[in-house]
């Protein structure tokens, strides 16, 4: 075996392991056995301590997303981009948004992601998706915390599809930010009977994120509109439970 002067046999060996795992990648399916990927596994690990390694071992996983392979091979893939992931990544990823064996280990990824990029592909997917997919995309969205998407998700509360409402609800509550609870604390109030109790707990959530952000007064303001709402007795008790941390 061949080693370069900065490379040991045993280096050597392992980048070997790796190689020979990433291939094993192109063809792995439902049944395949797991132990040949344990290499890929191992030099995740690795890579999180090291930035080198880390950014090299992530466009190997890219190509394997942008070549042949199967969708538990890119759920897989997708599942160690959301470890060693970055912006780079981002594009490869999106793509799978819209398959439906892949779609949830993509948002995932996206999800873990640092930045704004993934945000930003996420709503740039949203009008090419549907069904579960596009719900998908916009509590994807709250995930990431983006404060840029508040604009865009308010866009859908006040839409004819109610699972899109009640996802952007949920998408806004997570991010938890002053003007998401400006667009949020009127929808509490009137959002529909089908969805109000989960329109109800993303207004919970949301003053629970400012209040623990330190924006009291945000926080106070949609604690009081949830207990004072026709809402069922135990949300305007978190509510008021809410109002006491204040």
């Amino acid at each position: 075996m061949n080693t370069t002067p900065d490379q040991s046999p045993s280096a050597t060996a392992e980048a070997d392991r790796v190689s020979a795992a990433f291939e094993a990648l192109k063809s792995y399916d439902a049944g395949s056995g797991r132990a040949t990927l344990w290499p890929l596994d191992e030099a995740v690990q690795r890579a999180l301590k090291d930035h080198k390694g880390r950014a090299a071992l992530e466009q190997r996983f890219i190509l394997i997303l942008q070549g042949e392979c199967s969708g538990v091979a890119k759920q897989y893939v997708c599942s160690k981009l959301a470890l060693v992931g970055s912006k780079s990544s981002v594009s490869a990823i999106a793509a799978l948004l819209a398959d439906p064996q892949v779609s949830a280990s993509a948002r995932t990824a996206l999800e873990k992601l640092p930045g704004t990029t993934a945000a930003k592909a996420l709503r740039a997917s949203v009008g090419k998706l549907s069904g579960t997919a596009k719900v998908g995309a916009l509590c994807s969205i709250g995930a990431t915390r983006d404060a840029a998407s508040v604009a865009f998700l308010a866009t859908f509360l006040h839409g004819t599809d109610p699972a899109l409402a009640a996802a952007a609800a949920y998408a806004l509550g997570q991010i938890g930010s002053a003007k998401a609870a400006t667009v949020l604390k009127p929808f509490v109030c009137i959002a529909p009977g089908t969805i109000r109790l989960r329109v109800a707990d993303a207004g919970l959530v949301c003053a629970e994120r400012l209040r623990i952000d330190g924006h009291n007064r945000e926080a106070k303001e949609m604690y009081r509109a949830l207990a004072s709402s026709a809402l069922p007795a135990y949300v305007q008790q978190a509510a008021r439970s809410g109002l006491e941390k204040c």
